[in-house]
């Protein structure tokens, strides 16, 4: 992702907002959610952990035999515990993929505020070249929702899918089909508590 010069806050949020291609084996679980995490039918267990500031924490989920550096699925679950709200945080993400369209024309996204529960539904669709020179699709699913613990911020339940190679035109061809239902789970999803532990 491309980061303007955005508040130390934001920038988290948006650092946070791509899972990593290449990271540790950390595993220490920091938001009482050790899972696996169900979501659509597929168990998720967690694969790696990251708590690279005091009010930011960061796990992934993966479903067996997948990895962070090559997935097709992967459930993500961060809190940012520094008075930021849902509105702003998206509001980010969306600035980075505006700047992103510059260099990556399949970026698109839509986003949805619920009022009553404070959560913003934010999906979109980004590309890249791998290292073998082929394209990743990668679309991504964000609910953030307000946390209400002792220090207020956000908690991000996010679902991320991927396809490599031969396989992206099928992906973006099947994206139509089940976008909707992915984002109306994720709106739906009943989203274990968070409590951050340093």
């Amino acid at each position: 992702m491309i980061i303007g010069p955005l508040l130390r806050a934001l920038a988290v949020v948006i650092f946070c907002a791509v899972p990593a291609f290449a990271q540790g084996d950390d595993k220490t679980e920091r938001l009482g959610v050790p899972g696996p995490i169900s979501f659509e039918g597929q168990d998720y267990t967690l694969a790696w952990t990251s708590h690279p500031s005091a009010d930011y924490f960061k796990q992934e989920y993966l479903p067996a035999g997948q990895s962070s550096e090559r997935y097709t699925h992967m459930f993500i679950l961060e809190a940012l515990t520094s008075g930021i709200t849902p509105k702003d945080a998206a509001g980010a993400q969306i600035a980075t993929l505006d700047k992103r369209k510059a260099s990556d024309p399949l970026v698109f996204y839509d986003a949805i505020v619920n009022e009553a529960s404070g959560d913003v539904i934010l999906d979109f669709l980004i590309s890249a070249t791998g290292q073998d020179g082929k394209l990743i699709i990668e679309w991504n699913g964000y609910r953030y929702s307000p946390h209400k613990g002792e220090k207020p911020g956000i908690v991000l339940y996010a679902i991320s899918r991927r396809a490599y190679g031969d396989d992206a035109t099928v992906f973006i061809t099947a994206l139509k089909e089940w976008r909707t239902k992915t984002v109306n789970e994720l709106a739906n999803f009943p989203a274990p508590a968070v409590t951050p532990q340093p």
